[in-house]
């Protein structure tokens, strides 16, 4: 126990202490039907691939920002760092009896996070459906019908929604009713009337159901 309260694994103690707030925070949030992780990816530019341009554009993509929800990617970050740092020290300590200076500990934990961050991202991308995408204008789905997939949509809160393209591409996106008194659950057919920004728009229950 001694290796996670050594002042040189200060920073994956903190790593892992902030792993674990985003979990309970993503775990809240989704009861009330919001998802802290495509919050995340609404405040991130989305250029026609998703991604800012030049050098960072490389990186992003190195990483598949884009691919699979940034937050997923951040966890994936937080527990290699951990990991990582924390069996620096304890191979350290029990070779040579001392640990290693968190800075050091740090750069090399963190060099080797990065490659597991594009290996399992990789991973996921593959898993994620191909039809998850942004090659659509968004706006182009104001007037479309969508089905709550995910949580309970009110009003500042939304819900995760699918909705189809008139290019039959299947899209996910954020959906909260048009006012306060109205709550969509989950299964709720809800038509698109206005795109509030990024992916995260407002709607009212479908009119014509039975059209859906």
């Amino acid at each position: 126990m001694s290796v996670f309260l050594a002042p040189e694994s200060w920073p994956f103690l903190v790593a892992t202490i902030v792993l674990l707030v985003i979990t309970v925070v993503e775990g809240l949030t989704l009861l009330v039907g919001f998802s802290a992780m495509h919050w995340i990816d609404d405040l991130l530019p989305h250029g026609a691939d998703g991604a800012a341009d030049g050098f960072l554009d490389s990186v992003l993509g190195w990483l598949h920002v884009g691919k699979v929800p940034v937050l997923v990617l951040l966890v994936i970050f937080l527990a290699g760092f951990a990991v990582t740092g924390f069996a620096l020290n304890v191979v350290a300590y029990a070779l040579a009896g001392v640990r290693v200076p968190a800075v050091i500990s740090v750069i090399v934990a963190t060099v080797a996070a990065l490659p597991m961050v594009r290996g399992i991202g990789a991973a996921l991308g593959h898993l994620i459906p191909k039809d998850q995408t942004y090659a659509v204008s968004l706006d182009s789905l104001v007037g479309r019908v969508a089905a709550i997939v995910s949580g309970t949509a009110r009003h500042g809160f939304p819900a995760q929604a699918k909705v189809t393209t008139e290019h039959g591409q299947t899209l996910y996106v954020m959906v909260e009713p048009d006012n306060r008194e109205t709550v969509f659950p989950p299964n709720e057919s809800v038509l698109l009337v206005r795109r509030v920004s990024g992916t995260r728009f407002e709607g009212i229950r479908n009119p014509r159901p039975d059209l859906l």
